[in-house]
């Protein structure tokens, strides 16, 4: 049983195994499961006939799907380009610039 709620957790929620895994450019992949997260928080607050829980949830998505993004961004660009982070924020002298 724990399987199968896991398999049907990333049929839905990993988009490496759902349909979206057809469009080639994971940022557009990602931009549509955000639109989808925020459709979802629209429909469950609206059901709940709450504003404040649509402010809530819809806050709450942003705030982990930015934190996710940023991550992905992070792991991304340390795996392609390295040297970015090697440079890091100090001059020549070792102070800031």
């Amino acid at each position: 049983m724990r399987k199968y709620v896991y398999d049907m957790w990333c049929v839905v929620m990993d988009h490496d195994k759902n349909p979206l895994r057809n469009i080639p450019n994971t940022a557009t992949r990602h931009m549509i499961m955000q639109i989808l997260a925020w459709m979802w928080c629209i429909a469950f607050g609206l059901i709940v006939g709450s504003w404040y829980a649509v402010g809530v949830s819809l806050i709450g998505h942003f705030l982990l799907l930015g934190a996710v993004a940023i991550t992905v961004a992070t792991f991304e660009t340390a795996k392609r380009k390295p040297q970015i982070f090697m440079n890091g924020l100090r001059g020549k002298g070792g102070e800031h610039e």
